[in-house]
């Protein structure tokens, strides 16, 4: 086709104008979607860059050049089918100790001036938890003292500020051994630190042949990265490798960090959270791009239905196809470059007010930072340009059929055809199928299932909605016609009629309703059974803790104290689980249970199904049902596990057990997973005993804290906080589109009816019974969305709970009572308003 001549393009540029104008009412929707588009766009773009260039705090090496430490990655490499080898990676969050003779070695390069061995353990002071390091390691943070002088003998300590004074005495809880220490001084810094001399901290630390970290410091003029590459190669020549066994593939090579990369061996959470966090942004960000292209598309499609006619008379008279796309594609354009520049301004504030949810609920892991450099402030003006690529695309599909039939047929309104119900009736049965699929996997597997059945059965559904209004009027007519008298009447009547319309009202309706009610229901049926699993399980009257550890021999006599029915040490850590999923490397970080097995059913009931807990021992390990059931073991079975360190064990399964919701998809013997935990926390014991006890618990375990009726044990996943921040902003987010596609679309239905309204004025209609007759359909269409929405929602709901939790899918009353609220109100709103105009005065106006 030839390029289009100066006058033709006037004319496609007059056309889109006018036309800009004369229905700018209609075009007022699309901008809202539009600009919310580009609004949620560019603040996950600005979500997704701040975490791809967060890196964890740097505050104990802040002063140090370099940081030798253990590498704090574990991997895993298989080959998929017909596919070349992958490797899989997963943060360790339990710390990977650096042999000390590495301390020799780094000594030794030209350019160190000093490579000083930190040690980093848990100690309890007053029942207060705090971090024990040496002296000399302080300096590797400029931590300096504030007053009194630095220790020199294994006596004496120095504390942070507010601890206690120079001269006084303080006792140090470290494994449960009580020591007494003389303050020489105070330093500044973290107000939990307490500093011991090098001696002391290698002995309190308890592992003599380790470190936790080297820190090391340049001669004055040699730069830092001279200086990490003789290091690095240092440390190579000799061969050094972190501490414990590792699975083969799994390199355990010395790791040398620099810049930013120094708070890693400081805060071992960041990096990992920091990963989950690019993953749960990324598959949210997708979630929003398809909602958005769905409710961008619908609204921009039904703004030009309702003017079919205009742009079929457009080329009756004359109008080239490549006109009406020009003038249509300029009039969208004109709206959507104001909306996307919108949207990209508001962006910035939305992705602030987003970092200051999470910071409020507590859902970034410590020592984790997110910058924001100025430089990336401008990144939502890429995502403006998306939201313009989104709008042109949906205004040539919405004028593609009346651009290319010919000039005698564009004035005539196409019936919805055969094809389009095949295609509806092909998703649904996809969707279930999808459905039933879900039913048969568990954990992931099963979310992935019961989202991809969802989001299937919605699409059906809106291929089918002209059919779903004609049953829906079959079923609600009839009472319409009995209770709404004349404006029932004819309220069924325009329904049936308009069958088409209808159905395009139902579309987001339902769209609104299956998708959040999934996003809803699904956190909540796991959160509700694992909280009803904790209950089941809890059998403990007290629980003893104590900061630092409890004395050796504690736990024994509390179970000799008199009414004392069983007593369970309890500690918490992680392993990692490798695994082939579809032929792909997979690596899960999964939180798990150390217990003492005496006893156990008495104070912490997992519901045992096969074996015996009390075979639990060192080399053993049980495992919950579904877990079991996934790795196809049982009694007898043998599991390999990687634990919190990286540390890989062959574990013996003595024992599967039920409520692996609350208490983790693996229990293992404490004394084992003590082993392979860098910062267990506080001792915790449970205790099963008759009223009346605690004073006898507190003989028993002197300094300890006993608490009455604790809380039930449950373990969450990591980043269940943060997953639940970024859930109700996407739930948010698609329920602001979706609102937007219910009251555009309803509100440009009732604009196209105002003609209709007029006539049955002047054919003797009231007005108060045009008005019951409106809210009887926005009724009808709401009761049918939300009828529909639900069983869409409810399939793979059902599907997933019962694979996953083995319960019935639970959504909290109230926020059920805001979806059904909020779809009414829309609904009526998009229907009731846009007809004052015509319903007003003495005399009918269109």
């Amino acid at each position: 086709m030839s390029t289009m001549t100066p006058k033709k393009t006037r004319v496609t540029a007059l056309l889109a104008a006018r036309a800009a104008h004369t229905h700018r009412k209609a075009w007022a929707a699309v901008f809202a979607a539009l600009a919310l588009t580009s609004l949620l766009l560019g603040a996950f773009a600005l979500a997704l860059s701040s975490a791809g260039l967060g890196h964890a705090r740097v505050e104990r090496y802040a002063d140090a050049d370099l940081v030798v430490t253990g590498d704090q990655n574990t991997r895993f490499t298989a080959k998929p089918w017909g596919s070349k080898p992958e490797t899989a990676t997963a943060g360790l969050t339990e710390r990977v100790r650096v042999p000390r003779a590495a301390l020799k070695t780094v000594r030794a390069v030209p350019g160190v001036r000093a490579a000083i061995a930190d040690e980093v353990f848990p100690a309890g002071v007053d029942g207060t938890e705090i971090t024990g390091r040496p002296w000399d390691a302080a300096q590797l943070g400029s931590y300096s003292l504030l007053e009194g002088a630095a220790p020199r003998r294994a006596s004496e300590v120095v504390v942070g500020e507010g601890t206690a004074r120079v001269g006084e005495h303080v006792t140090v809880r470290v494994a449960g051994t009580d020591a007494t220490y003389r303050v020489t001084g105070v330093a500044e810094g973290p107000r939990d630190a307490a500093y011991f001399t090098s001696a002391e901290a290698r002995r309190l630390a308890g592992h003599p042949g380790s470190v936790a970290a080297v820190g090391v410091r340049a001669d004055p003029g040699t730069s830092t990265s001279a200086l990490y590459a003789r290091v690095r190669h240092a440390l190579d020549t000799a061969g050094a490798h972190g501490v414990g066994h590792r699975a083969d593939g799994d390199g355990a090579g010395l790791r040398v960090l620099t810049g930013d990369g120094r708070g890693g061996a400081e805060f071992l959470g960041a990096a990992p959270a920091r990963s989950g966090m690019l993953a749960l942004l990324g598959s949210v960000t997708a979630t929003v791009v398809l909602i958005a292209l769905l409710v961008v598309s619908s609204t921009v499609v039904q703004a030009l239905q309702q003017r079919s006619r205009e742009l079929g008379l457009l080329r009756a008279v004359g109008a080239t196809p490549r006109q009406l796309r020009g003038a249509v594609g300029r009039e969208v354009g004109r709206v959507a470059v104001r909306a996307a520049l919108t949207g990209a301004v508001a962006a910035v504030p939305a992705y602030v007010a987003l970092r200051a949810l999470l910071d409020a609920q507590g859902a970034l892991p410590p020592g984790l930072e997110l910058p924001l450099p100025p430089w990336l402030l401008p990144a939502p003006l890429l995502t403006a340009g998306l939201t313009l690529l989104i709008a042109r695309v949906a205004a040539l599909i919405a004028c593609a059929r009346t651009a290319k039939v010919r000039p005698a047929e564009a004035l005539r309104e196409a019936a919805p055809g055969n094809a389009r119900r095949i295609t509806g009736l092909v998703l649904l049965f996809i969707g279930v199928s999808s459905a039933g699929t879900a039913t048969l996997q568990h954990g992931e597997a099963a979310a992935a299932a019961a989202g991809a059945a969802a989001v299937v059965l919605v699409i059906g559904c809106a291929l089918l909605g002209p059919w779903i209004a004609e049953g829906a009027m079959r079923v609600l007519g009839g009472r319409l016609r009995r209770h709404g008298g004349p404006a029932g009447h004819l309220a069924v009547a325009n329904c049936t009629a308009s069958a088409r319309r209808l159905g395009a009202a139902l579309t987001p309706i339902i769209l609104v309703t299956a998708f959040v009610s999934v996003q809803l229901a699904a956190g909540a049926t796991m959160t509700h059974a694992a909280g009803d699993q904790a209950e089941e399980a809890a059998r403990a009257d007290y629980a003893v803790t104590a900061a630092g550890g409890l004395p050796r021999g504690t736990l024994e006599r509390i179970r000799e104290t008199p009414g004392v029915r069983a007593a369970t040490a309890v500690t918490r850590g992680t392993v990692v689980l490798a695994r082939r999923e579809t032929g792909s490397p997979r690596l899960d970080r999964l939180p798990v249970l150390g217990v003492t097995p005496e006893g156990l059913s008495r104070t912490l009931d997992p519901a045992v199904r096969e074996g015996a807990l009390s075979a639990l021992r060192p080399g053993t390990v049980a495992v919950g049902r579904d877990q079991a059931r996934d790795l196809d073991v049982g009694p007898g079975s043998k599991v390999t596990l990687r634990f919190g360190d990286g540390v890989e064990a062959r574990l013996k399964v003595v024992a599967t057990y039920d409520r692996e919701l609350a208490l983790g998809a693996f229990l293992f013997s404490r004394d084992q997973l003590l082993r392979h935990t860098s910062s267990p926390g506080p001792d915790r014991v449970l205790v099963a005993a008759p009223g009346g006890a605690a004073q006898a618990l507190r003989a028993a375990a002197p300094g300890a804290r006993v608490t009455a009726d604790p809380g039930p044990e449950r373990l969450d996943p990591e980043d269940r906080a943060l997953g639940e921040v970024v859930s109700v902003a996407a739930v948010g987010a698609v329920g602001g589109f979706t609102v937007i596609a219910v009251l555009s679309t309803l509100s440009l239905i009732t604009i196209g009816r105002r003609p209709e309204l007029a006539l049955l004025r002047l054919a003797g209609a009231g007005r108060d019974q045009l008005r019951r007759m409106l809210r009887l359909e926005a009724a009808a269409t709401a009761l049918t969305g939300l009828t529909v929405g639900t069983a869409v929602a409810s399939l793979p709901l059902l599907a997933f709970s019962l694979s996953t939790a083995r319960t019935l899918p639970h959504l909290p009353l109230p926020q059920a009572a805001l979806i059904a609220l909020t779809v009414g109100a829309t609904t009526v709103a998009g229907t009731l308003v846009p007809s004052w105009p015509v319903l007003r005065g003495r005399y009918p106006v269109r």
